[in-house]
């Protein structure tokens, strides 16, 4: 059995692309439109995040949600995200000496957590 993506239903197509492929660094493999909705897949492995924005569906996320994603270093994404005027939701936390990880809010208010693995 393979994962193959996980969804997310978004307010602005544009918005949230550029969101995933600017600030977390995933590619943009296929747009399309089907019907009301419009879908987006995005990533660079066999996982992908997949994005629909359907007119008649409005986004509601909870806080106990969140997505992952591995960075070199968590003090160089805090300083790039800065400079992007984004701000770090919560954190950062070092709960040991081998993990650093923060979250910051995509544009429908998801929880995205940037995590350095520190043991190399």
């Amino acid at each position: 059995m393979s994962f193959l993506w996980t969804t997310l239903m978004v307010k602005d197509m544009d918005q949230s692309i550029d969101f995933y492929t600017k600030v977390v660094g995933l590619p943009l493999n296929r747009r399309f439109e089907n019907g009301t909705m419009e879908l987006a897949f995005l990533g660079n492995g066999e996982t992908e995040v997949e994005l629909i924005c359907d007119v008649k569906c409005t986004p509601e996320f909870t806080h106990y949600a969140s997505m992952g994603f591995k960075t070199e270093s968590a003090s160089k994404k805090i300083a790039e995200l800065k400079e992007m005027g984004i701000d770090v939701f919560d954190g950062p936390y070092a709960p040991n000496p081998f993990m650093e990880y923060f979250f910051i809010l995509d544009p429908n208010g998801f929880k995205i957590q940037f995590v350095e693995d520190k043991r190399g």
